[in-house]
C-alpha cells in the first residue's frame, strides 16, 4: 500500500521499496512493478542502483535509459525492459537508514534540482512514517516473540516425560510462532538417523515420514554443521526430501534449528510456513534459545526414565534372585537325583530361562516379553544342550504372539523351559524320531498353552499327583502361582502338556 501511494504522489509508474539486511544486503519488501519477488529478490550490498544509493547515503538519479547504467543489475525475472527514468533515494528515520526507494517511469524523467529536492523531501518524509510502523512493528513482533518463547518453555518443562513433551513442544511453537507445521526429530546415534517422533501435522502421510541419515537432506546437514539452515521454498529446493508432500501441505519456507546440549546433537526442530518468507534474526535467535531449552528438558526426561529403570531392574533382579532360591530349595528337598553335575545341570537349564526374559527385554520392549520369541530362545537352547546326537527331533512353535509383564513372563519362562524339557528328556528315552510342538492361543486374555510331543506314550492311568516328578512340581506350582491350571494327558497319541492361566496388563 505504501508503494501504490508513492507512485502516485510522485507521479512514478513504479515503485519498489526495499530495507537493509544483516551483512548490508537489501530484500524486497513491497512493489507495485512485481509484488511476486516481494521477499525474494534480495541484493548483495552495494549491487545495483538501490544497493549504491544506501550505502553511499546519497540518491541516485538516472534520466534516461536506466538499464545501460553501469551501475543496473537487472534481478533474473523481473521484467525491467520497460525502465528508462529512475531514481532511488534512501530511507531514513532517527538518523538511521533503513532502506531505499526505487521509483522509475517507462518514458525518460528529468531530474532538474527542483524535481530532485521534491523528491528526496517526499521519500524523508515516507522514512518518517515508514521508520515509525517499522519499529513499532518490530517492538511488537520481538515481544510477541518473547511471550510464545516463555510460553513454550514454561509449558515443556512442566512435564517429565519425552514424549509429551516433544508433543507439547511442536504444538505450543507452531501456535505461538504461527507456523503451518512443526516437527521434532530425535537421533538415533547407533543407526546415525534422524527419527521423526513429534508433529502436530495431520495428514497420516507426514506423520510417516522416514528416518533420514546424517547429512542427508536439510536436517542432516543440520546434525553435522550444528547450526540453523533456512530454506526460501521447500517446493523447489533440490536438497530437500518430500517436494510432492509439501505442495499437498501448502509448506514453503522452512528453518531447521539444532537440538543442541552442550555442542552435543540431540536432534532437530523444523518449522514450515505456508508463504515464502524471510525469518527475522530475532526470530531465529527465540527458536534457538527455544531449542536449547528444549534439548535441556529432553535430556532430563531421559535421565528420569533411566533412573526408574535402574530402580526397576534392581527389584527384577532381586524377585528373580529369591526365585532362583526357592527352585533350589525345592531341587534339594526332592532327592531325585544321581548325581551333583546332573542337579546343577537342571538348575542352569532353570536359570538360563529367566536369563532368557531378560535378554528380551533388552531386545524388545521394557516392560513386556513376546510370548512366542521366548519359547523360540528356550527351543533353540533345548535344542542345542539336551537334544542327542541320535535323535531326529522337530520343534515347532505356532500361535498367538502374546506379550506378558516380566513377573508373567519370568514364570512361563520356567514353565517352557521344564516343559519342553520333559518333552525331550521323557518324551525320547526310546523313540529316536518326533516332532515337539508349542502352541500359544490367547481368548480374550485368557492364555492357553500347549508343549505336546508324539514320542514315548504316557504310562496307563498316568497320574501329575502321583508322577513324583520335580518338573512337573515346578509347572503345577507356577500354573497355580499365576492363577492358573496344569494338566498333563494322552491326546490321539500324543502327550499333551497344557497350562492355561489370566494374562495381566501390569507389574
Amino acid at each position: 500500500e505504501a508503494a501504490s501511494q508513492l507512485c502516485d504522489w510522485l507521479d512514478a509508474d513504479g515503485c519498489d521499496i526495499l530495507y537493509g539486511m544483516e551483512g548490508g544486503g537489501l530484500v524486497l519488501r513491497a512493489s507495485t512493478y512485481s509484488p511476486d519477488y516481494v521477499q525474494r529478490c534480495r541484493l548483495g550490498k552495494g549491487i545495483g542502483i538501490s544497493g549504491q544509493a544506501f550505502h553511499g547515503a546519497e540518491p541516485v538519479f538516472i534520466s534516461n535509459r536506466a538499464r545501460e547504467d553501469p551501475r543496473f543489475v537487472d534481478y533474473p525475472g523481473m521484467a525491467s525492459e520497460k525502465w528508462y527514468g529512475a531514481a532511488s533515494i534512501p530511507l531514513e528515520a532517527g538518523g538511521e537508514r533503513f532502506g531505499v526507494v526505487l521509483l522509475y517511469r517507462e518514458a525518460s524523467w528529468p531530474f532538474p534540482a527542483r524535481e530532485r529536492r521534491r523528491l528526496t523531501k517526499a521519500i524523508g518524509e515516507a522514512g518518517s512514517a515508514l521508520g515509525a510502523f517499522r519499529k513499532a512493528y518490530l517492538m511488537g513482533a520481538r515481544s510477541s516473540r518473547m511471550g510464545a518463547l516463555s510460553e513454550v518453555s514454561r509449558t515443556i518443562s512442566t512435564s517429565p516425560y519425552l514424549e509429551e513433551i516433544l508433543q507439547l513442544l511442536v504444538n505450543m511453537t507452531a501456535q505461538q510462532f504461527q507456523y503451518r507445521v512443526c516437527t521434532v526429530r530425535l537421533l538415533d546415534e547407533e543407526r546415525q538417523e534422524l527419527v521423526l517422533r513429534a508433529t502436530q501435522a495431520q495428514a497420516k502421510a507426514y506423520q510417516r515420514k522416514r528416518a533420514i541419515k546424517f547429512g542427508e537432506s536439510i536436517a542432516g546437514r543440520v546434525i553435522v554443521e550444528k547450526q540453523p539452515i533456512m530454506v526460501r521454498d521447500v517446493q523447489v529446493e533440490p536438497d530437500y526430501i518430500g517436494h510432492d508432500l509439501a505442495v499437498e501441505q501448502g509448506l514453503r519456507s522452512m528453518i531447521c534449528v539444532p537440538l543442541l546440549l552442550q555442542d552435543r546433537p540431540l536432534g532437530v526442530l523444523t518449522c514450515y510456513t505456508g508463504e515464502v518468507r524471510s525469518f527475522l534474526p530475532e526470530e531465529i535467535a527465540a527458536l534457538e534459545t527455544l531449542a536449547k531449552q528444549a534439548a535441556i528438558a529432553i535430556e532430563h526426561a531421559r535421565l528420569q526414565v533411566r533412573s526408574t529403570l535402574l530402580q526397576e531392574m534392581h527389584h527384577r533382579v532381586k524377585n528373580n534372585l529369591q526365585q532362583v532360591a526357592s527352585l533350589l530349595r525345592l531341587q534339594m528337598r526332592h532327592g531325585q537325583y544321581k548325581s551333583l553335575e546332573q542337579a546343577l545341570d537342571d538348575m542352569l537349564g532353570r536359570i538360563l530361562a529367566i536369563a532368557a526374559v531378560h535378554e528380551l527385554l533388552s531386545r524388545e520392549d521394557l516392560a513386556h516379553v513376546g510370548l512366542l520369541t521366548l519359547a523360540e530362545t528356550l527351543v533353540q537352547h533345548q535344542r542345542e544342550s539336551l537334544v542327542l546326537p541320535d535323535r531326529r527331533i522337530q520343534f515347532r512353535v505356532r500361535g498367538d504372539d502374546v506379550h506378558l509383564n516380566t513377573t508373567q513372563g519370568t514364570q512361563v519362562a520356567l514353565i517352557l523351559n521344564e516343559l519342553i524339557q520333559n518333552a525331550v528328556e521323557h518324551g525320547f528315552k526310546t523313540t529316536l524320531e518326533g516332532e515337539v510342538h508349542v502352541t500359544v492361543e490367547n481368548h480374550d486374555g485368557e492364555i492357553r498353552l500347549w508343549v505336546s510331543n508324539n514320542g514315548d506314550k504316557l504310562p496307563p492311568e498316568f497320574d501329575i499327583a502321583n508322577a513324583g516328578q520335580l518338573g512337573t512340581q515346578i509347572v503345577d506350582n507356577l500354573a497355580r502361582a499365576l492363577g492358573g491350571k496344569f494338566k498333563l494327558s494322552d491326546i490321539l497319541g500324543w502327550a499333551v502338556a497344557e497350562v492355561s492361566f489370566t494374562r495381566t496388563g501390569g507389574e
